[in-house]
């Protein structure tokens, strides 16, 4: 059955509201979802609750994201360049919520490892692209998660350079850089056509 509605307001959204007060920044509700943002201190708090509540029940992580604002010019839901949002998802329910906490370069995110064991590699990816970082799951010194260990960066954010780089092939030659090659694909809008019959075979 789906996720109880009270005097108007969904089930989850009232008790968090109860239970942490102020800490519930804004709940926002986007094409029938439901996002709370939350203060980045009290994530494991909140995301606790709505886990160990009985009427609740949203013991089943989906995933981890990040998302770099320093580019976006429209009105936000939380101050902060990045947000990190953790998807969750009631089987008693079959209803879906979204937690979002904000953070700036610098500042850390309590990491929700205790909590659920699959968010320890989404994590350890956000903080690998994004350069976000997880108190009590940080990286190990030296040590990317996804990337090579001489990388230097981080690929997801806005003011990373967009291109790729020379392929070294086995011969010792080498092939060309994303940059240096437009190959157009079904999907893909070029000279005013997109998915035309001599692209995709259609």
């Amino acid at each position: 059955m789906p996720i109880p509605v009270v005097e108007g307001e969904r089930l989850d959204v009232r008790k968090v509201r109860e239970r942490f007060g102020p800490s519930l920044v804004k709940v926002k509700e986007d094409r029938g979802e439901t996002f709370l943002c939350v203060e980045t201190g009290r994530l494991p708090e909140v995301v606790g609750f709505l886990k160990d509540d009985p009427e609740l029940d949203y013991g089943y992580f989906s995933e981890c994201v990040g998302v770099d604002y320093s580019a976006w010019k429209h009105e936000r839901d939380l101050p902060g360049r990045f947000e990190v949002v953790y998807n969750l998802m009631s089987l008693r329910h079959m209803s879906r919520v979204f937690v979002k906490v904000a953070v700036d370069d610098g500042q850390s995110v309590p990491s929700l490892k205790h909590l659920f064991l699959g968010a320890e590699y989404p994590e350890r990816e956000v903080q690998d692209l994004f350069g976000v970082v997880f108190e009590g799951n940080e990286a190990v010194p030296g040590e990317r998660f996804l990337l090579p260990d001489d990388w230097v960066g981080f690929p997801l954010r806005k003011e990373f350079p967009l291109g790729g780089e020379d392929v070294v092939f086995a011969l010792g030659t080498t092939g060309p850089a994303v940059e240096d090659v437009a190959a157009p694909h079904a999907g893909e809008s070029f000279e005013g056509k997109t998915g035309t019959e001599d692209v995709s075979g259609r």
